[in-house]
């Protein structure tokens, strides 16, 4: 099977109040462009991610979520001093945290800072033409100029996906995934 390989910058995702706080009382998220994954969008909204060692910027995702959340890339999260767990989107229990800061104000997260593991997004009808199921552990080769094979890859069902998989930007430019790029999925 073939499967749409996209390539997810840093972001942050963030609860209602986090939203207020640093841009503002009664802000709401603005929508620059819908995602690949439906209801996802990215905001016109962007924040400063603070660590120990140094900041960068990232774009805000919508909508908001019940816990805010940054994810970097390995990279990225070393540049700033802070050490990324590897994840899954949610997973955020005992992470480092650091420092948000918006327009009108700054947040300091506890936890919530993960390098999301690469992860292929199926609808339950993707799944079984695939032979998968929800949270198995499968491997990607990318046909790409730098072709490589990713393996840790979590298979996430629900009928609320679209058929994608999504690497960070160090995983991306390991393998030379610019424009679009499919991965065919080995078991």
């Amino acid at each position: 099977m073939k499967v749409l390989v996209e390539t997810s910058a840093r972001h942050v995702h963030l609860t209602a109040e986090d939203v207020e706080t640093l841009f503002g009382a009664g802000h709401t998220l603005t929508k620059k462009k819908d995602l690949s994954q439906p209801g996802q969008f990215a905001c016109e909204e962007r924040v400063k991610v603070i660590g120990p060692r140094g900041e960068i910027n990232a774009s805000v995702l919508g909508p908001v979520r019940p816990a805010s959340q940054v994810e970097l890339s390995l990279s990225d999260a070393r540049a700033i001093g802070v050490a990324a767990a590897i994840r899954e989107s949610g997973d955020i229990a005992g992470t480092a945290g650091c420092k948000l800061v918006g327009p009108c104000g700054e947040v300091e997260l506890a936890e919530g800072v993960i390098a999301a593991q690469r992860h292929i997004h199926m609808t339950p009808a993707d799944a079984a033409a695939a032979g998968v199921s929800d949270k198995q552990i499968v491997s990607v080769k990318l046909d790409t100029p730098r072709p490589l094979t990713f393996g840790g890859v979590v298979v996430r069902v629900s009928e609320k996906f679209a058929l994608a998989m999504h690497i960070d930007t160090d995983e991306s430019n390991a393998a030379a995934a610019a424009g679009e790029v499919f991965g065919e999925i080995v078991k």
